[in-house]
């Protein structure tokens, strides 16, 4: 058993997989011939050199850290691509569970599917998404190293890698999604667990391939977004309409955000894992607050008659309103968030006594997690309740 745990632990499975589908190193004594169909683009060097840093208070007392020594530049790598499908569907699917994607899918499925469905992927979302990434600086199990491993991204190799919230959101958001409409909606229940299924697998498989978690990391993601979905999902109803109807509702999605960020576990050295949980549960308690706003104010219309709905089919008249109403939405979510994040960041930082132009100020505990809430609790606000409003006004 031990055998088994070292060897999905480890890193030999997450190089086997990428010669499997094609990504292996060069090694830097060896280069490929500059003639030759492995150089070119087929050798491509990670864009920057990734130097890790400690948080503003301790130093790393460990040696190695994901695969890396604290201070020292990680040297380029070299690699090599010979299926260049695999290669970009693989980077298509590590977007699935980054910020492009929650910003753009989760409001689309507010406006254009059904918020009854969507109120609901958003708190489990939110929900999994804190318990990952919380659980990734307790247990500081580090990603994959390198070498072996080819790493495909820079921006979160800072983070430690147990267990994988890619594989968690790719669990969460199309299993949740499945449940909350399959008795809502008329529709071949069988196809939707194998859309879900399929959405999961590849996401999951793409974190493998770019070589940020090794197998357990993923199996185990996998694993506690399913228990975590299974154990919740009879309490749905409830919490929803407490946060439709409950006086003290507001109260709760405003300070509870709040106080999972600042009581987030101590990093030994600071990654963007507090800053992209503080942004995922603020969005989270923006959305409850918008519920409780809809609700009371009546802008959502709840369906007369009682599930289960047919889905209604897709005319040229149908399409363009979606169309109409994404665009419009997702435009008004894009300025929100620039304008709201530039006023917040001055605001904060002028209170803390720092420049808004110091990118290390930014980390500091008192200034990444004022600034990221006010952001994204107010872009929830602002998809949720403001966006609808704008859709009626324009009768889309």
């Amino acid at each position: 058993m031990d055998q088994l745990l070292d060897k999905v632990r480890g890193p030999e499975l997450v190089v086997q997989f990428q010669r499997l589908c094609g990504l292996s190193r060069l090694c830097e004594d060896k280069p490929a011939p500059p003639h030759s169909p492995e150089a070119g683009r087929q050798a491509q060097p990670v864009p920057t050199p990734r130097l890790h840093t400690p948080a503003c208070r301790g130093n790393h007392t460990n040696p190695e850290h994901n695969g890396t020594v604290s201070g020292v530049p990680v040297p380029r790598q070299k690699y090599k691509i010979e299926n260049y499908f695999l290669y970009y569907l693989f980077l298509f699917a590590a977007t699935l569970g980054q910020e492009v994607f929650y910003i753009t899918f989760l409001p689309f499925c507010y406006w254009n599917i059904d918020p009854y469905v969507a109120r609901r992927v958003i708190n489990i979302w939110a929900i999994v998404m804190y318990i990952g990434q919380a659980s990734k600086d307790v247990l500081k199990w580090p990603r994959p190293p390198s070498p072996p491993v080819v790493k495909l991204e820079v921006r979160v190799d800072a983070e430690y890698g147990m267990p994988s919230t890619h594989a968690m959101a790719a669990t969460a958001i199309p299993f949740s999604f499945l449940l909350a409409s399959m008795n809502r909606y008329k529709y071949p229940c069988e196809l939707g667990l194998l859309l879900a299924l399929a959405i999961c697998t590849l996401v999951s498989l793409s974190r493998i391939y770019t070589g940020m978690h090794t197998v357990l990391d993923v199996l185990c993601g996998v694993a506690i977004t399913a228990l975590l979905v299974t154990v919740s999902y009879p309490f749905w109803d409830a919490v929803e309409t407490f946060q439709m109807k409950n006086r003290f509702a507001p109260l709760l999605a405003l300070s509870l955000p709040l106080m999972l960020s600042i009581y987030y576990p101590e990093l030994d050295h600071w990654s963007t894992a507090r800053g992209d949980t503080t942004n995922i549960v603020s969005a989270g308690g923006g959305a409850a607050l918008a519920t409780w706003i809809n609700h009371q104010w009546e802008l959502i219309p709840e369906p007369v008659s009682a599930p289960p709905y047919p889905i209604p089919s897709l005319s040229i008249g149908l399409i363009c309103r979606m169309c109409a109403r994404f665009a419009i939405g997702i435009i008004i979510v894009f300025i929100a968030r620039q304008v709201i994040k530039s006023v917040a960041l001055i605001l904060v930082c002028r209170v803390a006594g720092v420049s808004p132009r110091d990118q290390e100020a930014r980390k500091l505990l008192r200034v990444e997690v004022p600034y990221k809430y006010i952001t994204y609790s107010c872009l929830g606000v602002v998809g949720l309740a403001g966006c609808p409003a704008v859709h009626r006004y324009l009768s889309l």
